[in-house]
């Protein structure tokens, strides 16, 4: 019988393992990379107390309810020169303070908030800004008539010179409280 000569060679000298195994390197290495950013970075969305923020979804309709009988409507100007902010109010309400609040919906670091006061002229109310603000935000007002507290609420994109209307959309959401 002839003898046969197999050789076998040492398995790290062949290329499909060490392909397997960097495979397997690889897909530990991105999920430990995964989970470093996912501790790292905590999302701040996310809310536990479903139930509380609910009920504050109720008294925010009630704000703005208050608002759309008041007949208010807001045109804001941000110059981003000088930093000014104008705001003309018109509806049923002069309170002689008003405060904006500028609400980035994802980073809040980027939130602005605007103390207002009633210039001398009536319905015309100023204040100062920080830094430029631009991009899509949600636009809070808030004001005050006879110890009730009354919102504007509007999703805005907030460009160089422009001026954002509050109040000419309809309020959704609060069909159920008209009645």
């Amino acid at each position: 019988m002839p003898a046969t000569n197999t050789v076998h060679s040492v398995w790290y000298k062949n290329l499909w393992p060490w392909i397997i195994i960097g495979i397997l390197a690889t897909s530990v290495t991105l999920s430990l990379t995964m989970v470093s950013i996912a501790v790292n970075n905590p999302d701040n969305l996310v809310n536990d107390n479903y139930y509380e923020a609910g009920k504050g979804i109720n008294r925010s309709l009630d704000r703005e309810l208050l608002g759309q009988t008041l007949k208010l409507k807001a045109n804001v100007h941000l110059d981003e020169v000088t930093g000014e902010v104008e705001l003309r109010l018109t509806g049923d309400s002069q309170p002689q303070a008003l405060e904006l609040n500028l609400i980035s919906p994802t980073q809040p670091e980027k939130d602005r908030k605007i103390a207002l006061a009633l210039s001398s002229e009536p319905g015309r109310y100023l204040g100062q800004l920080e830094d430029k603000v631009e991009g899509r935000r949600f636009v809070e007002l808030l004001g005050t008539e006879k110890g009730q507290t009354w919102r504007l609420f509007e999703e805005e994109d907030v460009a160089h010179g422009a001026t954002l209307v509050l109040g000419d959309e309809e309020l959704k959401g609060a069909e159920h409280l008209d009645k």
